[in-house]
């Protein structure tokens, strides 16, 4: 194409941060690579701190209660299975080509998710009649669509000075301590992490969340309060510390390119299902046991270890998991691949 590809990206805010956060990232990619982004979504509120620059390519748009003057773009992109508006829907339906359809799912590390990966949707009844919708979902391995790593990410982390960084932010440790980041959903075990980071001199850095106000110091654990941290900023918050507690999705393939050991609460479901899934990834990163232990036990599957002895083993399994990470194609690199749209 001789212009820029038009991407329409629709987001609902559920309960948190996560999904809105995913779509932002999305589309400053594609900003970054020439294409043009619109974002569709609910409640934007969070981007004030989120995204406080955006990038010219990007407009924000809320989500549409009925027809919208806005012909769809190029690409329309459906994030998490959030269901179209059925007028923007009933619009695609009369363009010719019609947009290429993609529901961007959920990121697990389950066997189905290279099984269902790229497969089509034909959509034979209601406004979206005679076009096609296919699930793209991101994952860990060369069968799946990828993680979102935007361009210069590996290179940028490479030259990072986190001291230097958290002491310009007014955060640095002091000597001997270690550094941690808390951000996690409400968590009964919180009193027993607090006990078990405080057999070594640490700081904790807690960001905004049910567990701010409940950190407070003690011997062997100092704590800070951080203000809600623009998306760059929070990257940099996992590139600094020595071990990161984070929760959802975006903060969670954060971690997992900032090389250092991490725990991920992962967002509860009432049937249980989210267990399966936390040791499906266990199982795929090749967690240390005594790692795995941790895990389990901050996500409230079995009492959380008195000790954080397997920090030790977490560390280089880390960094090898980011280097194994790095060797397949990002996703929005796979998903141009998948669409047949250039940068």
């Amino acid at each position: 194409m001789s212009r820029p590809v038009v991407w329409d990206i629709f987001c609902r805010v559920i309960d948190n941060h996560g999904d809105l956060g995913v779509c932002w990232r999305l589309s400053r990619d594609l900003a970054a690579r020439g294409h043009r982004a619109r974002l569709w979504v609910d409640d934007a509120g969070a981007l004030a701190w989120m995204a406080p620059n955006r990038p010219a390519g990007i407009t924000l748009h809320a989500w549409p209660e009925g027809d919208v003057a806005e012909q769809p773009g190029d690409v329309v992109i459906e994030a998490f299975g959030c269901e179209l508006p059925p007028a923007f829907v009933a619009r695609m339906a009369t363009q010719s080509p019609p947009p290429r359809w993609v529901n961007l799912e959920y990121l697990s590390a389950e066997d189905y998710v290279e099984r269902s990966h790229g497969l089509a949707s034909p959509q034979f009844h209601g406004p979206g009649a005679g076009l096609t919708k296919h699930f793209f979902y991101p994952g860990f391995t060369p069968r799946t669509g990828g993680l979102l790593r935007e361009p210069g990410l590996l290179e940028s982390l490479a030259g990072f000075d986190g001291p230097a960084w958290l002491a310009g932010h007014g955060w640095a440790p002091h000597p001997g301590e270690r550094v941690v980041s808390l951000f996690a959903y409400g968590n009964p075990a919180l009193p027993a992490l607090l006990d078990a980071l405080a057999a070594e001199p640490t700081l904790l850095l807690a960001c905004p969340g049910p567990l701010q106000p409940q950190v407070a110091d003690r011997p062997g654990l100092r704590t800070l309060a951080l203000p809600y941290l623009p998306q760059d900023d929070y990257d940099r918050l996992l590139w600094a510390c020595d071990l990161n507690f984070v929760r959802g999705e975006d903060s969670f393939v954060r971690a997992q390119w900032a090389g250092k050991p991490f725990v991920w609460h992962i967002y509860p479901q009432h049937d249980d299902a989210h267990r399966t899934k936390l040791e499906a990834f266990m199982s795929r990163a090749g967690l240390p046991e005594a790692w795995r232990a941790v895990w389990r036990g901050w996500n409230g599957f079995a009492p959380l270890p008195a000790s954080l002895s397997g920090l030790a083993a977490a560390r280089p399994q880390a960094a090898a998991w980011r280097a194994q990470l790095a060797t397949q194609p990002d996703l929005l690199t796979q998903l141009q691949s998948f669409l047949g749209v250039s940068s």
